[in-house]
C-alpha cells in the first residue's frame, strides 16, 4: 500500500509544521516540505514539537512549487478555506497528495483556480478566517486513513498494569 502524502507549502511557524511531522510520523505519511520556508530545519522549536519521533519520519525538501509538481504526480488535493466541496467528500486513494498552503496566505489563488475540482475545505463557521495549519492536516489525515480503514495502523491500545477497570466496580 502506497503511504499518504502530506506536502507543506512554504511553511512559515515551526511549531505547526513540528506539530505535523509527528502526525506524519505516527500514520505512516511522507511528509513533503515546498521551499521557502519561515524557519530552518534545526530550528528548536521545530524538533521540541515533533519530539522524539524524527527518527519515524520520511521527508521530502523541494526548492519551490515548480520543483515539487516536477517531482510528484499526484493525485492532488488542495485543502483551502476557498473551496466549495467538503474534504469528506473526496475520495483519497493510496498515493494522495494532501496540499496545504501558507499558515498566512493559503494556497496560490492561480494553483486553486487551475484545478477546483481537486480542492476541498474544513467546514466552519462564516465568521471564522481558519483553522490552525496542523489541526487541519490531523483532520484531512485521519479523514484519509479512515478511508483506507487505518490499515497498517494499531487499531486498539493496551494499559500497562492492568485490564481496563470494570464499570460496576468503584
Amino acid at each position: 500500500m502506497q503511504p499518504l502524502n502530506i506536502v507543506l507549502v512554504e511553511p512559515q511557524i515551526p511549531q505547526n509544521t513540528g506539530n505535523i511531522a509527528r502526525t506524519c510520523a505516527a500514520t505512516g505519511a511522507r511528509l513533503h516540505l515546498v521551499k521557502p520556508m519561515g524557519f530552518t530545519v534545526d530550528d528548536r522549536k521545530l524538533k521540541r514539537a515533533g519530539l522524539d519521533y524524527w527518527h519515524l519520519l520520511d521527508i521530502t525538501y523541494y526548492d519551490g512549487l515548480e520543483d515539487f509538481f516536477a517531482r510528484c504526480a499526484g493525485p492532488f488535493f488542495y485543502f483551502t478555506t476557498k473551496a466549495p466541496r467538503r474534504y469528506t467528500d473526496a475520495s483519497y486513494p493510496e498515493g494522495a497528495y494532501l496540499v496545504f498552503g501558507r499558515e498566512d496566505a493559503g494556497l496560490p489563488e492561480a494553483l486553486l483556480a487551475r484545478h477546483p475540482e481537486c480542492c476541498v475545505r474544513l467546514p466552519m463557521i462564516p465568521d471564522a478566517r481558519s483553522l490552525n495549519l496542523s489541526n487541519t492536516v490531523a483532520v484531512g489525515v485521519y479523514e484519509a486513513l479512515r478511508q483506507r480503514d487505518f490499515t497498517g495502523l494499531a487499531g486498539t491500545g493496551r494499559l500497562r498494569s492492568r485490564a481496563w477497570p470494570d464499570p460496576e466496580r468503584p
